[in-house]
């Protein structure tokens, strides 16, 4: 019976002694880096505080452009273009990355209304060189700056401009071939014309409407070859 009163009392002892071990040490911890433990919870707080300012200021800067994008857009629609590409091209400038991007392709629709295509391509390549823009953009105003450049532009640089769009993995193929076909029937290679008109035709992937425009060429582009 003593054996176990004695077994308890040690456990209890060892139990006690272990537990001002460790309060030492957590005291002797805190007195060495207590300093630090206290900066670090104050910068997380600041942190945090500093993280939810930027996030309102954030929230008010992209109300404030969703609003004068809105606005211009309906001076385009009152006829009012002018005013409306005033106020694109200062969004165009000081809007966050979304709005910047469509306050830029919509400016570059309105130079194209406006019969000033050099402007409008303008615009297209600079959203097409712009890295910080998502692919999807660059990739499209690639597209359009070409369409527009192949009345009056370099017949070969257009072509070349969308080659990289003209592959099979790319969504944007079926456009980028159409110009391509159209760049080379400008420069009199209807042999090229022909086969990028037919391989429009031929994909079931394609858009209707452009199929059967590619159909159409193709017919047109063989007639004028055997003749």
């Amino acid at each position: 019976m003593t054996d176990k009163n004695d077994d308890a009392a040690t456990d209890l002892l060892i139990k006690e002694v272990d537990e001002d071990l460790r309060h030492d040490q957590l005291h002797a911890l805190w007195k060495q880096y207590g300093g630090v433990l206290l900066g670090g919870a104050v910068a997380l707080v600041l942190s945090v505080a500093g993280w939810q300012g930027w996030n309102a200021w954030e929230m008010k800067q992209r109300q404030s452009a969703s609003l004068h994008y809105s606005e211009a857009v309906t001076l385009v629609e009152q006829g009012k273009k002018d005013e409306a590409a005033e106020l694109l091209t200062k969004l165009a400038a000081e809007g966050g990355k979304g709005y910047k991007v469509l306050s830029e392709l919509r400016l570059a629709d309105l130079r194209q209304q406006a019969g000033d295509l050099p402007g409008a391509v303008a615009i297209y390549q600079r959203v097409a060189a712009d890295s910080s823009v998502d692919k999807v953009y660059r990739d499209m105003s690639i597209i359009r700056a070409a369409y527009l450049q192949l009345d009056s532009g370099d017949a070969a640089a257009v072509e070349k401009s969308v080659e990289a769009l003209a592959v099979e993995a790319s969504s944007w193929r079926h456009s980028a071939r159409e110009i391509q076909a159209l760049a080379a029937l400008r420069r009199g290679d209807t042999t090229r014309a022909a086969d990028l008109f037919g391989k429009i035709a031929e994909d079931a992937g394609a858009p209707q409407g452009l199929r059967a425009r590619a159909a159409e060429m193709l017919a047109a582009t063989s007639q004028r070859a055997r003749s």
